[in-house]
């Protein structure tokens, strides 16, 4: 993408046809489209773009967004950003098995004092469970068996 000179140039090598900055639901974008007769000749058309006829159109952010999400893209590769979303997911799957053994979205009583004992009881019931599975080596995920396994198994017993 050249955003000074308005141009985007495709894998082939291909240069855009317009550049039209616009609205899309509300927010700012920019469309730009490349000429049916540069798209419709090549093999590799199907890669580009699904489109019966015309040639291919992108949809484009704003600049500024479309850097700043470029550079968070970039910045997902390093090892640092990698090791924090571990412990992030770590915490994520912490909620997730909350969430799915106490129904934690919804507090069972009204008031303060009685929603914190509920959520002392519930994280006391998910330590007891991670030390049950960490003690006799289970794995802590659910893993989920699709329909089909789930007829094997049944078909089996």
């Amino acid at each position: 993408m050249d955003w000074e000179k308005q141009q985007v140039t495709c894998p082939q090598g291909k240069l855009s046809a317009s550049w039209s900055p616009c609205k899309q639901r509300g927010t700012p974008a920019t469309v730009v489209k490349f000429a049916a007769s540069e798209c419709g000749l090549y093999p590799v058309r199907a890669q580009c773009t699904i489109a019966q006829r015309g040639g291919r159109q992108l949809s484009l952010h704003p600049r500024l967004l479309a850097e700043a999400l470029q550079q968070g893209r970039d910045q997902q590769e390093s090892r640092d950003w990698q090791k924090d979303y571990a412990l992030r997911a770590g915490v994520e799957g912490t909620m997730a098995q909350a969430v799915a053994v106490t129904d934690m979205h919804h507090a069972r009583y009204r008031g303060l004092a009685k929603t914190h004992l509920e959520h002392v009881y519930s994280a006391t019931a998910l330590n007891l469970l991670r030390l049950n599975a960490w003690w006799n080596g289970h794995a802590l995920d659910r893993t989920r068996t699709t329909h089909i396994s789930r007829l094997e198994l049944a078909l089996a017993a």
